[in-house]
Formats: structure tokens, sequence, C-alpha cells
């Protein structure tokens, strides 16, 4: 009959086996954890960054956001207004745009209206951001239907809005751009509420 009881030494050695076992363990999860942050880095950033948001050549990358189309200027907004023209004429006005009345105008000419430009391009921006399957989830044409789609509309549509001089039949073309309002130079002396006046 044979004695199964552990010795001391025997658990020692156990222990220092558990032990190795764990610390292999722990720094076979640290490198994976590295590389899965890695890798979540470079997805989220577009690819070609490191961890701390720098390309290969070492510099910062800067934050992508889109443009917003008012301040871009010869090609790029040629360019950016030819896209949004694509959506606006194949999506958005056969899909959403219903009949034209004096309640609900419209005009062809759309891109000759600033603040439209503006509101149909942020309404674009919205639209890709929310049909994209990898970020909008479930929800997301939902969301782009009640929180962009409706009162983008209800503005560029309103009597007051920018076509309020324009389309109001779909029988009869009518164009016209609203003049914009004149605005005062600022003084070079400024009163402030409260604290006389500031000087320029």
């Amino acid at each position: 009959m044979t004695d199964d009881t552990p010795t001391l030494d025997g658990l020692a050695e156990d222990l220092e086996d558990i032990k190795a076992n764990l610390a292999a363990f722990a720094s076979q999860l640290e490198t994976t954890t590295n590389k899965v942050d890695a890798v979540a880095s470079a997805v989220a950033s577009g690819g070609g960054q490191d961890g701390q948001g720098k390309d290969g050549d070492g510099k910062k990358e800067k934050t992508k956001t889109p443009p917003f189309i008012l301040w871009l200027t010869g090609e790029k907004y040629a360019a950016e207004l030819a896209a949004l023209d694509g959506w606006v004429t194949n999506l958005l006005v056969p899909t959403y745009l219903g009949e034209v009345s004096s309640s609900a105008t419209w005009c062809a000419c759309w891109w000759e209206h600033p603040p439209a430009v503006a509101r149909l391009h942020a309404l674009w921006l919205s639209w890709q951001e929310l049909t994209d399957p990898e970020t909008c989830g479930r929800t997301g044409p939902s969301v782009w239907h009640r929180d962009h789609l409706d009162p983008a509309m209800a503005q560029l549509r309103a009597p007051d809005g920018p076509f309020a001089a324009c389309m109001t039949s779909p029988d009869r073309l009518q164009h016209d751009v609203l003049p914009v309002p004149p605005v005062a130079p600022l003084p070079t002396r400024v009163p402030v509420a409260g604290a006389g006046a500031v000087t320029a």
C-alpha cells in the first residue's frame, strides 16, 4: 500500500508550476490585448495609425469629420455638390418629395440656394451614417427619418423657407433666390450691458 499524501516539497513544486503557468497566461493575455487594441484603433481611425492616433510616419493624424459644404471652394465644393446631387436626384426627390404646393414649396434649382444646400448636405451625411449597417444598428433608419429627414424637410419646404419664392405648382417652374438681408458693420466701440463701452 502506497502513501498518497503529498509532501511539503511536492506541494511547493506544484505551487511553483502553477505560478509559472499563471505568469505565462498573463503574458499571453497582455500580448493578445495589445494586438486587439491595435486592431480596434486602426479600424476606428481608418487604418494606418497606432494606438496614439499617429500614422506610420509618427505624425499626429487630424480627426476626420465631414466637411461643412458651404466652407468648401472650387473643385472640392463642386465634387461634394455633385455627390449630393446624385443622392437628391435619385433618392430624396423621388422617394420623399411629395406634391409641390404653396405650403410645401420646392425648387428644381435647389443648388442655387445656399441654405438649402447646407441642409440637404447635412441630411445626406446623416443618411450615410444612419443607414450604414456597420454603424447604425437596427434603429438607424428610424432615427434618420424622425430626427433628420422630417425636421429638415419641414424647414426646406416651409412657406417661408429657402424656396419661398420658387415653385409652388408642379405645372409652373419658378425659381428666384431670396435676397440676403443686410448686416451693418460692427462699430469700433461696442456697448456692453452694465460695463460701459469696450474699445475694439
